[in-house]
């Protein structure tokens, strides 16, 4: 599946609750909005495919912050 079909499902609660930045070790939150994994305390932001977190740092977007 391209990544044009992919679909915007929200990651489950209950799952969120159990990860952790694979780089940091520090607390995510999902931002449902962007459809995005945060990291605050490595200032990342990693990607959702189809209700999936994509939790490896080469896949992770830098924060900015205006």
């Amino acid at each position: 599946m391209s990544m044009s079909n992919s679909k915007n499902i929200p990651v489950n609660k209950d799952l969120m609750r159990l990860l952790v930045c694979p780089v940091t070790g520090g607390n995510l939150y999902y931002d449902q909005t962007n459809n995005l994994i945060i990291s605050e305390s490595a200032k990342l932001s990693f990607p959702v495919r189809e209700g999936i977190p994509i939790l490896v740092r080469s896949e992770a977007r830098p924060l900015i912050n205006d």
